[in-house]
């Protein structure tokens, strides 16, 4: 059956894709987001239940009762439902009960895996063969394939089969290139021929899922491989923010190929009186601001929440001067509806922000008073700089910041033993609190800071600064790592050595590696 909008229980057959989530196809992410029940199937399927409602029931179980009981359910399945994948007895089952049913086509591994290590699935060859190792094969037939050779399952066999399209007339200088883990930050792939394979893949630690690619396209791979080239790929990276704060630069360390954690190191909470805060919202309504400035997202947040409580949206802002000390500040105003009038062009800070405001012009300001709805642990620098340009400051406290609680224990055990390769302190408290709840980065966790005052904190608990951002935006220290980490690969090839992670750099890394 195939429905655009499903009316009566039924299941579909979802083709998750080799790994990475992006690979989801538009259908399968429609039909997630309308289901009642999902089949994850495998552990690595549940990042997917992002497209689907909160409500949603997740379960292993059998589902069929679902369905006849006029439930939407999803069953995901690995790459693509209709090649090599175990869903079919259970497709049976749904036609025996007389279950409605859809199949959606999913990205096959036999293409999307190649493509990410950087081999041409079909490019100037003559043939292009996939196969499932699982089942009987006639290897001497296989041999004999001109083209390119694609296997499914077949990693525990992986000598065997060499030597089989060896004795099948394959010449043993044939490259040969195994991939595991396949579009995913884990994945690695052993390049070899048929007749080193045994050699090259005894210290590799492949497990599955992987595919063996045999044939001359694997020679590409020097020139086309574009994805475990990525100058962070890889790296596991700790970004103590929430993950509100971190959304964008998280998204922007994915792009280089990192695998990044969000900790959050403070907890934001309310004033613990309000009235200081509800009279600067009234004076704000009521015409006693010529300007509000703004210093963070947060700030933003609690003022609109304010606001919420009473009544009231962005249109009180009108008539009003609003300045946001950052983009990201910037961002939440205008996703308030409220464009700012004043940002910093230069440094992003309080600094950058009294650099560019007008100085108090009795001639052209019929006010003099500013709005600063701030955290309680802000420092003075923007009340001074404005005092000394003639504007009078209300200095609230929009809202406390605390330290958060303590991580995960095994967050914790992966900061202090090195299983971080980066860690990136985009202010001095969140140094001061990351130690404080978690303790001390290991010595091979490359430490990158925003700015020179965050990077005298780091090195105050004994941190060496390894990277600085080229102006203070979490954008430019992300900026900043990628092409610390790309100077690292290139050092490493131009020395005949192969990258590693910082964190395999720890004692008895390589040692566990394999």
């Amino acid at each position: 059956m195939s429905s655009d909008s499903p009316t009566s229980g039924f299941v579909a057959f979802v083709g998750a894709g080799p790994g990475d989530p992006n690979l989801l196809t538009l259908r399968g992410a429609e039909l997630l987001g309308k289901a009642d029940v999902v089949v994850p199937g495998v552990e690595a399927h549940r990042s997917l239940l992002r497209h689907s409602r909160p409500e949603v029931e997740v379960t292993e179980g059998d589902y069929l009762g679902h369905a006849a009981a006029g439930r939407l359910v999803v069953r995901l399945c690995e790459g693509d439902p209709m090649l090599f994948s175990s869903v079919s007895e259970e497709v049976a089952a749904c036609a025996a009960a007389e279950v409605d049913f859809e199949i959606v086509p999913g990205v096959p591994s036999a293409t999307a895996v190649l493509a990410y290590a950087g081999i041409p699935s079909a490019m100037s060859t003559p043939e292009f063969r996939v196969v499932d190792a699982a089942r009987e094969q006639d290897w001497a037939s296989h041999a004999a394939c001109p083209g390119t050779l694609v296997i499914y399952n077949g990693l525990p066999e992986a000598v065997a089969i060499g030597k089989a399209l060896i004795g099948g007339g394959r010449p043993d200088t044939t490259p040969v290139a195994v991939t595991a883990s396949g579009t995913t930050t884990e994945q690695h792939t052993v390049v070899s021929t048929l007749g080193r394979l045994q050699a090259d893949l005894k210290h590799a630690a492949l497990a599955e899922p992987a595919l063996i690619t045999v044939g001359e396209a694997v020679r590409m791979r020097d020139t086309l491989s574009w994805f475990e080239t990525k100058p962070l790929f890889g790296w596991r990276v700790l970004v103590p923010r929430t993950r509100e704060q971190s959304q964008a630069l998280s998204e922007q360390l994915v792009s280089y190929g990192a695998v990044p954690e969000e900790v959050p190191t403070i907890s934001v909470e309310p004033p613990r009186t309000p009235q200081q805060m509800d009279r600067a919202i009234k004076g704000l309504v009521t015409g006693r601001y010529e300007w509000v400035a703004f210093t963070s997202a947060n700030a933003v947040k609690a003022v609109r929440e304010k606001f919420e409580e009473y009544g009231l949206d962005a249109r009180a802002f009108a008539g009003l001067k609003v300045a946001a000390v950052g983009d990201a500040t910037a961002r939440a105003l205008i996703e308030f509806g409220v464009r700012p009038d004043l940002l910093p062009s230069g440094e992003q800070s309080s600094e950058g922000l009294v650099d560019e405001w007008p100085p108090y012009d009795s001639m052209l300001d019929p006010i003099n008073r500013v709005l600063l709805p701030r955290a309680d642990i802000s420092t003075d620098t923007l009340v001074a700089g404005l005092t000394e340009l003639g504007w009078e400051c209300d200095d609230v406290t929009a809202y406390r910041t605390v330290r958060a609680a303590p991580p995960p224990a095994p967050i914790r055990e992966a900061i202090k033993g090195g299983g971080f390769d980066a860690v990136l302190f985009t202010s001095s408290s969140t140094v001061r609190n990351l130690v404080g709840i978690a303790g001390k980065p290991h010595n091979v966790t490359i430490i990158a800071v925003i700015g020179p005052q965050t990077a005298k904190t780091a090195e105050e608990f004994g941190l060496r600064v390894d990277v600085m951002a080229s102006k203070p935006s979490a954008s430019a220290l992300a900026t900043a790592l990628a092409e610390f980490g790309a100077k690292q690969r290139s050092a490493a090839l131009s020395a005949g050595d192969t990258p590693r992670k910082p964190s395999q750099n720890r004692r008895g890394a390589r040692r566990r590696a394999k």
